[in-house]
């Protein structure tokens, strides 16, 4: 499959977030303000292709010729988490302010379903190494595309006449909704 091709359907017409709905909790919970939304989404970014490229060859080269891959969830999990590691540590060291913001969930992205999925999607997919990356690349652009979207719309939703029952994490899943209408769009974009 060409790159373009997976880069531009990962990222825009099967988004991880307004498409799939994978990885609400942080897309919810980090949205209140646009620079922690595209400092997440940064963070998810570094971990995803990170992940990608240490998990495949241990599955292909590891996994797969000791006949193992029914760890491939143990060992997967393990990569990430080892490697939110080094961005909490590198965040609480040079970007304390963005450190704080994130609170609990820095540490979240452990289990942030996104990075998994990308992961086990590689090989469900048949991707060699390339071809993973780029589709770890093309679903964190997603995920930071939705973020920023989300937070510019709960900055306008500040100063709008929300209707009460409405208030609160009810209109940010039907943003999410009006928004995941607008990228079904992008469906006749690539054949």
């Amino acid at each position: 499959m060409d790159l373009g091709k997976i880069l531009l359907l990962s990222m825009l017409v099967n988004n991880i977030v307004v498409m799939r709905f994978i990885a609400l909790c942080s897309y919810i919970g980090m949205t209140s303000d646009l620079g922690q939304s595209m400092g997440m989404g940064y963070a998810v970014t570094f971990v995803t292709v990170l992940a990608t490229a240490a998990t495949w060859p241990i599955y292909h080269y590891i996994l797969l010729p000791l006949d193992l891959a029914f760890l491939q969830i143990l060992v997967f999990i393990l990569v990430i988490a080892s490697l939110v590691q080094l961005v909490e540590f590198y965040l609480k060291k040079n970007i304390p302010g963005l450190y704080a913001a994130m609170g609990i969930y820095l540490p979240l992205i452990t289990t942030n379903c996104a990075i998994c999925a990308v992961t086990f999607e590689n090989i469900t997919n048949n991707y060699n190494f390339i071809q993973s990356i780029v589709y770890a690349i093309g679903v964190s652009l997603g995920y930071l595309l939705a973020m920023i979207l989300l937070a510019g719309i709960r900055d306008r939703m500040k100063t709008s006449p929300v209707p009460k029952f409405l208030q609160g994490t009810p209109i940010l899943f039907m943003a999410t909704s009006l928004i995941g209408i607008a990228f079904m769009g992008f469906a006749g974009l690539i054949k």
